[in-house]
């Protein structure tokens, strides 16, 4: 379950200044969201998925679902309610690949949208907290018909801690993990989270790379070197090729190598979603021993 805003994003020579009126160069509308971003490529990668999200009756949440439905995730769970479905908009740094975005969401999902009865049994319940009541519902289901919880934040917007002790792999960005645990060492903020209950904690920090702990040990793993187009969705596409390697039975640092690949190769191309590339080319890049930042 995740948000599934409609991504505005245009490309930019660079970022502009307040006040400043600037030519695009590019234009990328395709929908976006942590977890659907995650969840169509884990459908690339040949497994079953399906979404609860929220989406309008408007044009932006019929492209939303054409856009879902089209990727082979199962919509049947979503939730369908008013005229105005999440928008994100921003711009795309040509010289860096950075990029900048703004969300608008009026429609969320609630508790009492979720039938559990109607839910198929999960290999992995895959959870972003930005609907906090809804998403402690289904984490508490998760843990009670022993699926794994795996759970995705980016950023501090929103108190998702009472999540933390039903998780099983919370695998976070540094944007999150830093400002919440407040230390800038990933070994000092993995301890920190590990006390909330999570047997195996994960920090993102872009081409720093990530830092894990699984089994009493932690696993430190570099980012690979590419020439970076758009980091829009990077992180999704980490999740998509950390959770493969957790249903193939990847040891951490594996999973880590993966996902690393996966987000590395989405970064050369436009689009959080047009950018998430297949399971050959993942496999085909990680044989070509690709070069890490130091």
């Amino acid at each position: 379950m995740g948000i599934i805003p409609l991504d505005i994003l245009f490309g930019v020579d660079k970022f502009p200044e307040a006040g400043q009126k600037i030519n695009g160069i590019s234009l990328t509308i395709q929908g976006g969201g942590p977890v659907p971003n995650t969840l169509i490529g884990l459908s690339k990668f040949g497994f079953k998925t399906s979404l609860i999200a929220a989406v309008g009756k408007d044009i932006f949440g019929k492209l939303s679902i054409y856009e879902i439905k089209k990727e082979k995730v199962d919509i049947s769970h979503f939730v369908i309610k008013g005229n105005c479905s999440a928008i994100a908009g921003g711009f795309v740094e040509k010289t860096s690949g950075r990029r900048t975005l703004v969300l608008e969401r009026k429609i969320f999902v609630e508790p009492d949208d979720i039938k559990l009865s109607m839910l198929p049994v999960p290999k992995i319940l895959h959870l972003d907290g930005r609907d906090i009541e809804a998403t402690l519902k289904l984490a508490r289901w998760g843990k009670k018909v022993g699926a794994t919880v795996s759970f995705d934040i980016g950023s501090i917007r929103n108190d998702v801690s009472a999540v933390f002790p039903m998780v099983d792999h919370l695998v976070v960005a540094d944007g999150y993990a830093y400002p919440f645990t407040k230390t800038t060492i990933a070994k000092k903020a993995i301890e920190k989270l590990l006390e909330f209950g999570p047997t195996t904690v994960v920090i993102t920090e872009g081409i720093k790379g990530q830092v894990g702990f699984e089994n009493g040990k932690f696993v430190r793993h570099k980012a690979y070197k590419v020439k970076t187009v758009d980091s829009t969705g990077a992180g999704d596409a980490f999740h998509t090729g950390y959770l493969f390697g957790l249903l193939k039975g990847f040891e951490l640092d594996e999973r880590l190598r993966f996902g690393s690949a996966v987000a590395a190769l989405k970064c050369t191309k436009a689009g959080a979603r047009a950018g998430i590339p297949k399971l050959s080319e993942v496999r085909r890049f990680l044989e070509s021993e690709p070069e890490k930042y130091d």
